[in-house]
């Protein structure tokens, strides 16, 4: 990403982007910066893509079409599936000999790397992956904007903080928005100040709900998993962020085992370490058969959703209260 922001610091471009990975907030950024200091906010030679079944040649026809009174075109495709399918030879031959006026920018969230256009971006331009920071550098993001702010923040009240929104960049500058709200005419934000208007993240609910879950307390459970879907969140969406937590718990017990320190299995799990924090007890208190049980659980569930055996909803319920 430092390639990145030089690149936009000193408006030197190369001629084709590729955003790519999990954390949407950093690619919005990204993309919005590349767009401003490439053709600011001149609409006639600024492009947008949005999905699969793009025209590949209404895409180079634009390419080659030089810009309409100004110095570039700038073509931004996003979430269009091109770089894990097949089909985009044309674009492949077409990118060595595209203009220099034109500067293209993908922006997608998974793609195969096995891929042509991949391999052809990649030698031809820049390919930046956008992954999820690690509780240092969120914490020192967050404590950036709201030292900008006028605002102080200890150690232990960030963690608290990271620890209620999770990872989510968007997530945490929305929280850090109602903080910085809810303290106005105050400088320094307490425990209580987060406890108070911070929103627990789904994921914080899926632990609680995991926690019910393997402690027999099946009401809690139901009732957590009521609350989810009162949000909006889609059954399946649910069993997979439950067998992802699962996996997460079997993992950490097995470092555990092996006397890692949790700094380590942060690192190696590619986890917060106030995630792993919260997931050590978990770990501790149940043999390696009791969470592989619910693992494979969690597999059974999915598959009678998939053989239409169970719909999503009563899937979910069902693994809950373990009646399958």
């Amino acid at each position: 990403m430092k390639t990145l922001a030089q690149n936009i610091k000193t408006k030197e471009f190369k001629s084709i982007y590729l955003l790519y990975g999990e954390e949407a907030f950093l690619k919005k950024s990204y993309k919005n910066q590349l767009r401003q200091a490439i053709v600011g906010d001149d609409t006639m030679n600024y492009h947008y893509f949005e999905g699969k079944g793009i025209d590949l040649k209404e895409i180079i026809s634009l390419a080659d079409t030089m810009p309409f009174f100004g110095e570039q075109r700038l073509i931004v495709i996003e979430d269009s599936g091109l770089f894990k399918s097949g089909g985009t030879e044309n674009l492949v031959e077409y990118l060595p000999q595209m203009p220099k006026t034109t500067c293209m920018v993908f922006v997608e969230s998974e793609l195969d790397k096995r891929n042509r256009l991949y391999k052809k971006v990649k030698d031809l331009g820049y390919a930046a992956e956008m992954t999820r920071q690690n509780g240092k550098q969120l914490a020192a993001w967050a404590g950036g904007i709201l030292a900008k702010e006028g605002k102080k923040i200890t150690a232990h009240t960030m963690e608290l903080f990271l620890s209620k929104t999770g990872d989510d960049m968007e997530n945490i500058r929305m929280e850090l928005e109602k903080l910085i709200s809810y303290t106005w005419g105050r400088d320094i934000i307490t425990e209580q100040d987060v406890e108070e208007i911070c929103t627990v993240r789904v994921t914080n609910k899926i632990f609680d709900m995991v926690s019910a879950i393997v402690s027999s307390r099946t009401k809690e459970a139901l009732d957590l998993y009521e609350d989810l879907l009162t949000l909006k969140e889609p059954p399946m969406r649910i069993l997979f962020l439950i067998a992802r937590q699962f996996n997460q718990i079997l993992q950490v017990k097995e470092l555990m085992d092996q006397k890692t320190e949790k700094g380590v299995i942060a690192s190696k799990l590619k986890l917060q370490p106030f995630v792993v924090g919260k997931i050590m007890p978990q770990a501790k208190s149940f043999t390696r058969e009791q969470i592989l049980s619910y693992v494979n659980l969690c597999v059974e569930t999915e598959e009678a959703v998939k053989t239409g055996r169970l719909n999503e909803r009563l899937a979910v319920e069902f693994l809950i209260v373990k009646q399958y």
